[in-house]
């Protein structure tokens, strides 16, 4: 199946659409007690299983899942080396960005009197490690898009 296929974007966004179906009705629910089955993540410890799990195992499965079939595809497919550099690099930053907002936050909040929290670096640390799953992928892509070559075109 092909980049930009209409059959490949349509399951993007019918996966996308049932997470947040998912998610939505779950938080509604959790919030307004519609059906009062998550009541009890209204008491105390105020623990949402339900939320848990779609906001934060749920992405982490898929970003696993994502590393493993990337690098199945470029050790075993492509047989490269050199973009695993760039993909474990990718991993190392949204860890560190990770350690940043679940870790390190709490400390940066006390220390600045709660002026910053470590969403700040968390933020730079994602945006870095998208910005190396860029470069991974224009790495294992080949430059196939028209581009004019014109001489002058900016005088």
């Amino acid at each position: 199946m092909d980049d930009g296929t209409p059959l490949s974007l349509g399951l993007i966004l019918l996966s996308a659409i049932a997470l947040f179906i998912g998610t939505g009705y779950i938080t509604l629910d959790t919030a307004l007690s519609w059906t009062h089955h998550f009541d009890s993540s209204l008491t105390y410890p105020n623990q949402s299983i339900g939320l848990y799990v779609l906001y934060q195992l749920a992405p982490l499965v898929f970003l696993v899942l994502f590393f493993l079939l990337e690098t199945y595809l470029v050790l075993r497919v492509l047989g490269e080396r050199k973009p695993m550099l760039y993909l474990i690099a990718a991993v190392i930053l949204f860890a560190i960005g990770q350690i940043f907002e679940y870790v390190i936050s709490i400390y940066i909040c006390n220390g600045t009197s709660g002026k910053i929290n470590g969403a700040l670096f968390e933020t730079l640390f994602t945006l870095l490690s998208v910005v190396m799953l860029w470069v991974f992928w224009s790495s294992i892509t080949e430059d196939d898009w028209p581009m004019p070559v014109t001489e002058g075109a900016y005088t």
